[in-house]
């Protein structure tokens, strides 16, 4: 018998946690994203094929306590005060549903919320740009590169999902997590 473990869904969700100790900051990450109770799986960054993306809100409801969770997922950590941190996941989907699209998972110091998800958002598209054999220029800039994909056709919609924060001003552990959940 041969299992189908080609998700239906995903939802993105988004924490941060801080606390003196490392792990328990990314556990209130976790559970500021409300997902600290599933057993996570991280895999690589396929957008299935037919998938549709639900609210965090509807994808929350589908899972269940002690459940594994495949995730895409990014992660950035750490204890020096005032520093500036995002974790971001991007997506980018096919118009042709019957294709699949790619997620992206980055993490930096030093960068906004808007710089990161960007970024993340960029190498998602880029992926699927290029499996696609959509020709662009790696040189050219976000928004350049974005309306070439655009006059393809064949990229449907790219986002972000991307949290930031400055590190706790008491050197506790700030942890932020962005993550794409894939619903079987």
């Amino acid at each position: 018998m041969m299992l189908d473990l080609v998700p239906k869904k995903i939802f993105l969700t988004r924490g941060k946690g801080v606390h003196q100790d490392q792990l328990t900051s990314f556990e209130f990450a976790l559970r500021d994203a409300g997902i600290p109770n599933t057993n996570l799986v991280l895999i690589s960054s396929i957008f299935p094929p037919g998938a549709r993306v639900i609210s965090r809100t509807e994808g929350l409801k589908l899972i269940r306590p002690g459940s594994v969770q495949f995730v895409i997922y990014a992660r950035q950590q750490s204890n020096e005060p005032h520093r500036l941190m995002a974790a971001s996941v991007g997506l980018a989907e096919p118009a042709d549903k019957k294709k699949w699209g790619y997620l992206s998972e980055y993490q930096s110091f030093g960068e906004t919320e808007k710089e990161a998800g960007d970024y993340a958002e960029d190498i998602a598209a880029q992926m699927l740009a290029s499996s696609l054999g959509i020709p662009f220029d790696a040189d050219k800039n976000w928004d350049q590169k974005r309306q070439q994909w655009k006059v393809s056709g064949q990229i449907y919609k790219t986002r972000n999902i991307t949290q930031s924060a400055v590190g706790n001003s008491k050197g506790r552990w700030t942890t932020v997590f962005a993550a794409a959940v894939l619903i079987l």
